[in-house]
């Protein structure tokens, strides 16, 4: 069974129907790992094409915060802004949706999912430090996790876990890891709508855990006419800029 592994895609429609025509026949069934909405100009768009594909998702921070399951007024104040603006779009089904998606971890056909980290999904795993007690409490040995943005992740075979980072090869659009026998995984396919690590492109995994290879693709896509409509939107100017750099 192939996976396609989708987080973070923060209502960014052009991004997500991207990827879905790259990895178009590539895979069985998909997760989401949380935060369909926040940031972007296409919120009812990402959450109904979501629910079209019958993923398994789970939540993240932005949902709840649009969806009011949690506060925004923890959010900084220009992530608040695009919190209230999604609020007031969103269909009263699409509402609904997001309050009723579940906590991770969630198990799924041996594997697991989270949006930040095992112990707190609104936890930030950054380092080896804060990934370590998630690798030696996982339930199964592959966790894919999102909220960072950043695609990688990290492993544990004995006592000290290792960082894991994938940068397709010139002319490739996805590098592919090796799933070892006896190793702890936490992997990030990284965000389709808001990529963080200086790389423009749209994120996301493909994971085929019977052959023991999971594969992390980066995919460009029209950044202008996601910034184009963010900017007719009314989005806060700072929430636009950042898609042309990555960060």
């Amino acid at each position: 069974m192939r996976y396609l592994i989708l987080s973070d895609l923060h209502s960014n429609m052009t991004a997500l129907d991207t990827v879905l025509k790259a990895a178009e026949g590539r895979w069985d069934k998909a997760v989401c790992l949380g935060d369909l909405v926040g940031y972007g100009p296409d919120p009812n768009e990402v959450v109904d094409r979501v629910r079209e594909l019958s993923t398994a998702t789970i939540r993240g921070n932005h949902d709840k915060a649009v969806s009011g399951v949690a506060d925004a007024e923890e959010f900084n104040p220009i992530a608040r802004a695009a919190v209230l603006w999604t609020r007031e779009r969103l269909r009263p089904e699409n509402l609904e949706y997001l309050q009723k998606l579940p906590k991770g971890p969630q198990s799924v056909d041996g594997f697991s999912i989270v949006h930040g980290a095992v112990f707190d999904e609104d936890e930030y795993v950054f380092s080896p430090a804060l990934a370590l007690d998630g690798l030696l409490a996982s339930p199964t040995p592959v966790t894919f996790f999102g909220h960072t943005h950043l695609q990688g992740g990290f492993s544990l075979r004995g006592e000290q876990p290792d960082v894991l980072h994938f940068r397709p090869a010139a002319g490739q659009p996805f590098s592919t890891l090796t799933i070892e026998p006896g190793t702890t995984y936490l992997l990030n396919p990284g965000s389709i709508g808001q990529a963080r690590d200086g790389d423009v492109r749209a994120g996301f995994a493909i994971a085929d855990l019977e052959k023991q290879t999971v594969e992390f693709w980066r995919i460009p896509y029209d950044v202008e006419a996601v910034q184009q409509r963010m900017t007719q939107a009314g989005l806060p100017e700072p929430l636009i800029l950042r898609l042309s750099f990555g960060r």
